[in-house]
C-alpha cells in the first residue's frame, strides 16, 4: 500500500463526520425550501424577498456585518501591528489579553453593554454629570449597541488573525523602506499592510460570517424593533413553529455569506494583482 492509500484512509473518518454532521442536516434543510407539490418551486424565496418586512431585516443584518467588518479591520489592524512588534515575552500576554473577551460566555457581555449603555448606565451617568446632556441618550435597543456589541465579541478575532501574518513580516522590509525615504506611516501602508492582506482575508470573514450569524448579542442589544436574520429565524420556529420558512432563511443567510466571501477573495486578488 502506497503513501497515497494511507492519505485516503485517513481521511475517511473526518469525512464522514462531515457528511454526517454538516452535509446531511444541510441538505436535509436546504432541499425541501425548493420543493412543492408540482416539484421545484422559488415561490417561498420569491415572497421572502418580496416582502417589505423580510427586506428591511435582511437589509439591517448586512449592514451591520459589513459596518462590524470594517470597524475590526479599522481597529484590529494597528493594536495586531503592535503586537506583532512587541518583544516575545511581552507578545504572548498581549494575544492573552486580547482574546480574553472570547473566554467570556456571549450572554455575559451583552449583558455588561447593557449596564454601559442603558439609560441608567455609565455613559449616560457620565454625561449627565458633566451636564453635556439633559435627559439620557437612548443608546440600548439599536442598531448601534448591536455594532459595539458585535465589534467587541468579534475583534478579537481579527486580531489574532493579523498577528499571525504580521509577526512573519521581517523587519529588513521596513528599514529598507525608510531608508530610501519613505515614514514609517508610508512603510506601514506600502510595506506591511499589503503583505498583512492574506490575515486580513481571514479576519474579514471570520468576522463577517460571525456577526451575520449571531444571535445573542442581537437579540439582548438590539430587542425585537432591530430584528437580525438569526432572530428571525428564532421568531419562525419558536413562536411560530413555521421550520419551513426558517429553512428559507437560514438558506439565504448561507447564500449571502458565500457570495460575500467570493467577492471578498476577488478583491483582495485584484489588490495583489496591482501590487497594493
Amino acid at each position: 500500500m502506497n503513501k497515497k492509500s494511507y492519505y485516503y484512509i485517513l481521511t475517511v473518518p473526518g469525512l464522514m463526520l462531515i457528511i454526517f454532521f454538516l452535509i446531511t442536516p444541510l441538505i436535509s434543510t436546504v432541499i425541501p425550501t425548493f420543493l412543492g407539490k408540482k416539484g421545484i418551486d422559488f415561490s417561498q424565496y420569491i415572497a421572502f424577498f418580496n416582502d417589505e418586512y423580510f427586506m428591511q431585516i435582511f437589509s439591517r443584518t448586512l449592514r451591520i456585518s459589513l459596518i462590524t467588518s470594517f470597524a475590526c479591520m479599522v481597529f484590529g489592524v494597528p493594536v495586531a501591528y503592535f503586537i506583532s512588534r512587541s518583544p516575545k515575552k511581552l507578545r504572548g500576554l498581549l494575544i492573552a489579553c486580547s482574546v480574553f473577551p472570547l473566554l467570556t460566555n456571549s450572554v455575559v457581555r451583552a449583558f455588561a453593554w447593557m449596564n454601559i449603555l442603558g439609560k441608567n448606565g455609565i455613559i449616560n451617568k457620565i454625561l449627565l454629570g458633566l451636564n453635556i446632556i439633559n435627559q439620557p441618550y437612548k443608546l440600548l435597543y439599536t442598531e448601534l449597541a448591536v455594532i459595539i456589541g458585535t465589534v467587541y465579541l468579534f475583534l478579537p478575532l481579527m486580531i489574532v488573525s493579523l498577528v499571525g501574518v504580521m509577526e512573519n513580516i521581517e523587519m529588513d522590509l521596513l528599514e529598507a523602506a525608510e531608508s530610501l525615504g519613505a515614514s514609517k506611516i508610508t512603510a506601514f501602508f506600502k510595506v506591511v499592510f499589503p503583505l498583512s492582506i492574506p490575515g486580513l482575508i481571514v479576519g474579514t470573514v471570520l468576522v463577517f460570517t460571525g456577526a451575520l450569524t449571531a444571535y445573542t448579542t442581537p437579540q439582548l442589544l438590539g430587542g425585537n424593533s432591530n430584528m437580525v436574520l438569526s432572530t428571525l429565524i428564532y421568531q419562525r420556529t419558536m413562536s411560530l413553529s413555521d421550520w419551513n420558512g426558517a429553512a428559507v432563511v437560514a438558506t439565504v443567510m448561507i447564500v449571502t455569506t458565500l457570495l460575500v466571501i467570493s467577492l471578498i477573495n476577488k478583491l483582495a486578488a485584484k489588490l495583489n494583482e496591482r501590487g497594493v
